[in-house]
Order: structure tokens, then C-alpha cells, then sequence
């Protein structure tokens, strides 16, 4: 089992990458998300791998990369728990939501399929399915970049995604939520969830 692979990058398209480790390529597919932080080839670059077999006994390995953890979490949590996903298809919609896991997370937990729509852009249906699929175990994958993050930073993101989350329940569109919720925080540092999205309701 391949945890990660740290080498050199040879080469990078859409289609994939291939990483050198010690002399040997290795061919890695990877959604839009990752393939847009990567480095100039030439570089050093460590990815996080899933291997995936198919054919008769298992005979063709094919090699998934992301460039976080929790892209990986959130990849597998799909491909293994959403009926009739596939490889391919999980590679999609791992790329749609990574613009935040936060707000994925918090979509799923409330049951929101119109939070779904408005920033990750799936249809009502695909949206349904998820929620159905992953509403009783997606709280077990950590979607917080700890490298990244600082405790406060942690936080915020997380009140702030609930706050608009909780707007959009109520009918609100997403841009007017954020715009409000945002205002509001940035003047209110210490503020609970509940008064956030009390004062937000007066903002908008």
C-alpha cells in the first residue's frame, strides 16, 4: 500500500502526472484542484496516493494523487460511500467541492441541498444523493488543514460556514448570506454562532 510518493515532477497535464522516485516514473491521475497547486516540473513535490485495481485478478493498478490529505479523505469518503460513483466520477466531484470542505461538510450535516447548488453547483439530484449517502459519516473526516490553520483561523472558518449555512436554510442566497455574515464577523470577533447569525439577519 502506497501512502504517499515524494520525488521529483516530470512532467504535468489534465490528464495526469508523473512523478520520478529514485529512477522510476510513476503515472498519477489527479483532479483540476490539485493539478492547479502544483509546482513547475523539475521540482520536488510530495503526493498523496490512492491505488485503485481493475481487471481480471486485479491486474491493473492505476494511481490517484492529491495534494492534501483531506482532498484523499474526501475522495474515498465518495467513491466508497456514494452508491454507483466511480474512480473517475469521485475525482469530479472531490475537484467541485474542494473550494471548501468546510462548507461541504456543513451542506451535508444540515441536510442543504440548495447550499449544494449555490457553491458547488450540483443539481438537485446528485445533491440529494450525497446528502443520503454521507450525512451520517461524514463528521469523521477532518477537512482542517492543520499546517495551514491556526486555532483561531479554525474557528472562524468553521462559525462562519455554519452562520451562512444557517442563512441559506432560511432562503437567502448564497452571496447575499456571505456578504452579510462576513460584515458582521469582521466587526464581532467574539461573537457566538447564534448572535452571528442574529445580527446578520438584521444586517441583510
Amino acid at each position: 500500500m502506497i501512502d504517499y510518493l515524494y520525488g521529483t515532477l516530470d512532467s504535468k497535464s489534465t490528464d495526469g502526472i508523473t512523478i520520478d522516485v529514485n529512477g522510476i516514473g510513476y503515472e498519477i491521475s489527479v483532479p483540476i484542484s490539485t493539478f492547479l497547486k502544483l509546482p513547475e516540473t523539475r521540482n520536488p513535490i510530495k503526493i498523496y496516493i490512492v491505488e485503485s485495481t481493475a481487471g481480471m485478478y486485479g491486474g491493473v493498478i492505476s494511481l490517484y494523487g492529491f495534494f492534501t490529505i483531506e482532498e484523499r479523505e474526501m475522495y474515498l469518503l465518495i467513491k466508497d460511500k456514494v452508491h454507483g460513483i466511480g474512480a473517475k466520477k469521485a475525482m469530479e466531484y472531490t475537484d467541485k467541492i474542494s473550494k471548501s470542505f468546510a462548507n461541504f461538510k456543513t451542506a451535508i450535516i444540515s441536510k442543504n441541498p440548495s447550499m449544494l447548488n449555490e457553491i458547488f453547483g450540483f443539481t438537485k439530484k446528485t445533491a440529494d444523493k450525497l446528502i443520503v449517502a454521507l450525512k451520517d459519516k461524514i463528521s469523521t473526516v477532518n477537512v482542517l488543514n492543520k499546517e495551514k490553520q491556526t486555532g483561531a483561523e479554525t474557528i472562524k472558518n468553521t462559525m462562519v460556514s455554519e452562520a451562512i449555512a444557517g442563512l441559506i436554510t432560511l432562503g437567502y442566497k448564497m452571496q447575499q448570506a456571505r456578504v452579510a455574515v462576513t460584515n458582521v464577523y469582521e466587526h464581532n470577533e467574539n461573537i457566538t454562532l447564534e448572535d452571528l447569525i442574529k445580527k446578520s439577519l438584521q444586517y441583510l
